[in-house]
């Protein structure tokens, strides 16, 4: 690729997505990794490179100083795929309607408990009418503008205690 990557815009910079690149940039520095994406306001490249099974390292080269983009070598399906899978956010749990009853019930048991006010909405669990707990009722699947009660609802949801093994005669109990 000549000079003036910043000009060459989107549907140039989209033809090396996905590809192992060299990037040459200012002051005779030369980076190269796997093209994740290319941001279409400053023309910066973001670099991966894997390290082993789980790891990656993510480098971002500002496209103002990008002088030259070379190809080495187009990626497999493999790489492909874990390009576009790995920065994704994890999957969440997934839990049957029963399970997903059951823990809704543990969650607002325990946010009643500590004298929190929680209703349910179909699916939901709303606290204080400015939170929203959607399944699986983890303290990430919380929603709040109010960042203040959004900490102290997470919070009180981590602490909750191990709920009882699953089996009918103890979740009665529990709930």
């Amino acid at each position: 690729m000549q000079c003036g990557w910043p000009l060459l815009g989107p549907l140039e910079w989209i033809r090396y997505v996905n590809k192992q690149v060299k990037v040459k940039a200012g002051n005779d520095e030369e980076h190269s990794g796997w093209l994740l994406t290319v941001d279409p306001v400053s023309a910066s490249l973001v670099l991966v490179n894997f390290r082993g099974e789980e790891g990656a390292s993510v480098q971002v080269v500002m496209g103002h100083a990008v002088e030259e983009v070379q190809v080495l070598q187009e990626a497999d399906k493999e790489t492909t795929e874990r390009l576009q899978t790995s920065f994704l956010p994890p999957v969440t749990c997934r839990l049957d309607p029963e399970e997903q009853t059951v823990r809704r019930g543990q969650v607002r048991s325990w946010l009643e408990k500590n004298r929190v006010p929680v209703e349910e909405e179909e699916a939901e669990l709303k606290v204080a009418g400015v939170l929203t707990i959607t399944a699986p009722y983890r303290s990430e699947d919380c929603c709040s503008s109010n960042q203040i009660i959004l900490d102290r609802i997470q919070k009180l949801i981590q602490n909750q205690p191990d709920p009882p093994e699953t089996n009918p005669e103890s979740l009665q109990d529990f709930i």
